[in-house]
């Protein structure tokens, strides 16, 4: 039987493109967010007691991923790209419904909105329910994953001594820790893991309203070429 389900809200997101957003929440603390959410969730009544609450899980759709034909084999990014494994055993945004899940830091709860980060959600994100995060339940001490079992190596990031004057002062423009952003999400190498390194290729992502560029001078370095208005 067919069910069908309605947005609560979107999510208004530093994250203006899929490449370069954090593979998992958390990852990436300076990146943040709006929840914005409608009627007859944007009155006061419905987050009504979020206030109390550090964490929030967010269900929401993948919706520049939807596909009509399930995928029953994915490729994780985590394990090279090359290898498959079933896709309830990975996070890919392949899912049969296109139903993701993260739980993100609630920094600000207003009427009609909730303040956001921590998050990997991209601009425009549709969200279908809200759930508050319970430490004693959603924290499991014995938990393990051997496909993922720590966070990504970080790599370093360097920048030219005019890319990070730029992105200190759209960072003062926007209000918003842009160096932080920057710096957290390309040390998690957003490249494909199977792509072949090569020095003099050139990377952008839009963070916010900046395009963002660098390249990779040397193996397990980044260096930020410049940060400039979209």
């Amino acid at each position: 039987m067919p069910y069908s389900v309605s947005p609560i809200g979107f999510v208004r997101s530093c994250f203006k493109e899929k490449f370069a957003i954090p593979r998992q929440p958390q990852l990436a603390p300076a990146a943040r967010g709006v929840l914005e959410l409608v009627a007859p969730f944007d009155t006061g009544e419905a987050v009504q007691g979020l206030e109390q609450v550090s964490h929030v899980w967010l269900l929401f759709l993948f919706h520049q991923a939807l596909e009509d034909r399930p995928r029953l084999k994915v490729r994780p990014p985590r394990l090279g790209g090359n290898k498959s494994v079933g896709v309830f055993a990975s996070r890919a945004t392949h899912r049969p419904n296109g139903i993701g899940q993260s739980v993100v830091k609630l920094d600000a709860v207003e009427p009609g909105r909730l303040w956001l980060s921590g998050i990997d959600l991209l601009d425009g994100t549709p969200v279908l329910d809200i759930k508050p995060y319970v430490p004693y339940a959603d924290s499991v001490a014995s938990a393990y994953n051997r496909i993922a079992d720590a966070a990504p190596r970080l790599i370093e990031v360097h920048w030219l001594d005019g890319a990070l004057g730029q992105a200190r002062s759209h960072g003062l423009r926007l209000d918003q820790p842009l160096i932080e952003l920057i710096e957290q999400c390309l040390a998690q190498d957003p490249r494909p893991a199977y792509q072949v390194p090569a020095p003099e290729r050139r990377y952008g992502a839009r963070f916010w309203d900046v395009d963002v560029r660098w390249h990779y001078p040397e193996p397990g370095k980044i260096c930020v070429l410049d940060v400039v208005a979209a």
